[in-house]
């Protein structure tokens, strides 16, 4: 069975919906417009339960099959929120929101499950209930737990969730996952470095935190090459650095730097901390400032289960012919983790083919792969709770 025909029929529609969300995006536990929006179709489409407010800004739509004689509830997972990131695609649906933009694609996998859930709702060729989750704050918000302590899992005996990411680089139509950890836990640190500021031409006269900080973001990158076995996945990122001065001839009194720790295994996420905080203090001490860190943990690695990874990757086959199970893991985090803690699953990846990279401003979603995602997920529901 291919990409099933009504997603082609559909396409506009689901295009329609797809640029809409893109047009109005909502920081994490912002997405009130995406959640009516999404509440709205769903209503529309004939669920038998449509929940709002569910962890935050969440929505979850119930569809019970032809036969319930299975007992059996099938979760699937979509994301909602956006970035704090000014497009610069210059589409017609671009952003009308300055500073932020879809540039994850979580308004290409909202999209993609409505479009499976109003097929599924007109079909119901099911035994046992689909839950669909649109999730709030996955870009490190932590809308994940915050659904399933809103009772997303229990609530409906979920056995089984599943979720789906957009990749660019990977061909439209293909998909990929692994069994076993995929993707990294993302953590998040801040160095504050205090000094004593003063007036540039005189810089003996005061402690320069500016080239304290400077010198902690060289001395961090030994922790990678020096500090860890080589065979670990690690990657510590520097990625913001800011001073309380915007002027040419001001040092400043401090100077903070915010980055990230990617790591899959618990023991080498706590060595990379320690590291942090001894080169950290060290490196200031020595030019005579302070400096102080702050650790902010992240989701734990996104870890799919044996069994449910293969039967994603079979329906994946199924479906377009290509399922790359020997995908490398990768650095990048994903709340679902989360999810995967609570019950068993699978995450993969679906091809956005040759587009800008996620988390870029050119970044978009292609709409191309719309109908192999929506297929997907309906091919998975009715195999997982067969009439047969």
């Amino acid at each position: 069975m291919p990409v099933i025909n009504r997603f082609a029929e559909m396409l506009p529609e689901i295009s329609a919906w797809r640029r809409d969300i893109h047009a109005h995006p909502e920081l994490r536990f912002e997405e009130h417009r995406t959640a009516a929006f999404v509440a709205a179709k769903l209503e529309e489409f004939g669920c038998d339960e449509v929940l709002t407010g569910f962890g935050g800004t969440g929505v979850v739509g119930v569809i019970n099959g032809k036969s319930g004689t299975a007992g059996k509830t099938i979760g699937f997972r979509a994301d909602m929120d956006a970035l704090p990131i000014q497009e610069a695609t210059g589409l017609p649906h671009a952003s009308t929101i300055p500073g932020k933009m879809h540039a994850c694609g979580h308004d290409g996998h909202t999209s993609m499950l409505l479009g499976a859930a109003k097929y599924l709702a007109e079909t119901r060729n099911f035994d046992g209930r689909i839950v669909v989750a649109f999730q709030p704050a996955e870009e490190g918000g932590g809308g994940a737990r915050a659904m399933i302590e809103a009772g997303l899992m229990d609530r409906w005996a979920i056995e089984e969730i599943y979720g789906m990411h957009n990749m660019p680089g990977i061909a439209v139509g293909e998909f990929a996952v692994r069994t076993g950890p995929q993707m990294a836990s993302p953590d998040k640190f801040e160095i504050t470095v205090r000094g004593t500021g003063g007036h540039g031409a005189m810089p003996h006269k005061g402690v320069d935190t500016t080239l304290v900080a400077a010198q902690i973001v060289v001395a961090l990158q030994s922790i990678v090459s020096r500090n860890i076995d080589p065979m670990d996945r690690v990657v510590v990122s520097v990625c913001g650095f800011r001073t309380e001065t915007a002027t040419y001839n001001v040092i400043p009194d401090s100077a903070k730097l915010l980055g990230t720790v990617r790591t899959f295994d618990p023991n080498v996420q706590q060595q990379v901390r320690a590291r942090i905080d001894a080169l950290a203090t060290a490196t200031a001490l020595g030019y005579g400032a302070v400096a102080e860190v702050t650790h902010i943990s992240g989701p734990p690695p996104l870890v799919n289960h044996a069994r449910e990874a293969d039967l994603a990757a079979e329906v994946a086959e199924v479906i377009a012919g290509v399922a790359h199970r020997d995908l490398d893991p990768i650095m990048a985090g994903e709340d679902f983790s989360e999810m995967l803690l609570e019950r068993p699953g699978a995450y993969l990846f679906i091809g956005n083919g040759d587009s800008a990279d996620l988390h870029n401003p050119h970044y978009e979603f292609n709409d191309e792969v719309i109908p192999v995602g929506c297929s997907w997920f309906v091919t998975m529901a009715e195999r997982r709770l067969s009439l047969a």
